[in-house]
């Protein structure tokens, strides 16, 4: 009797910056994918996206900080999802970043950095922080200096900006781009429609 053929995997890439509250709460929402959708995880410079299309970042604009913190509390709360924000916003991701692709940009690597930081409220500029993820994960810290990691997310943020993506989380299906945690309906809603191909 013949095998049953495995289903392929569909895959989609999601760009993302540890430095937002945003790309946490859609992180959450990534496990309502279809089981045969496979994420890429790929870490990107939020601060690299943002000089590119001449943006800037909700943080930097007070007002729009002060709203943005107090929609987050409310949407978590409604997500479910718990929420104590880094003591310093914004900081520098970039050792976070280089943790992530270090660790071979696992789904793994992500949910550590993402719960130390958005659901236990560490602070990001304290080394110790830093030194107990990359112990979390087995990753040697001088790695985080290793010029080829440092480059590699130089390179994930250029090829992203040359997709068309312009802010974190974008989630990327079959070229279309789904960005922020409030389009993560939408994205889920034409994935499952559709259907993803592989490439």
């Amino acid at each position: 009797m013949a095998q049953p053929t495995a289903t392929p995997k569909q895959v989609v890439d999601w760009y993302f910056d540890v430095i937002s509250p945003f790309a946490y709460l859609a992180f959450h929402s990534l496990d309502r994918l279809p089981e045969t959708v496979e994420v890429r995880f790929q870490p990107v410079l939020f601060a690299g996206l943002l000089k590119h299309w001449g943006q800037k970042g909700p943080a930097e604009i007070p007002p729009k900080r002060e709203w943005t913190f107090r929609w987050l509390h409310w949407l978590a709360r409604q997500q479910g999802v718990p929420f104590r924000p880094p003591p310093r916003h914004p900081f520098v991701p970039l050792p976070y970043l280089r943790l992530c692709l270090a660790a071979g940009n696992r789904r793994a690597a992500a949910a550590a950095i993402f719960d130390a930081l958005w659901a236990r409220g560490a602070d990001a500029e304290d080394a110790h922080t830093l030194r107990a993820l990359t112990k979390t994960l087995g990753v040697d810290e001088a790695r985080l200096q290793d010029p080829a990691i440092k480059q590699a997310l130089h390179d994930a943020t250029a090829a992203a900006i040359d997709r068309g993506v312009f802010g974190v989380p974008t989630l990327v299906a079959e070229n279309e781009l789904f960005w922020g945690v409030d389009a993560m309906p939408f994205a889920l809603e034409r994935i499952r429609a559709q259907g993803v191909k592989g490439k």
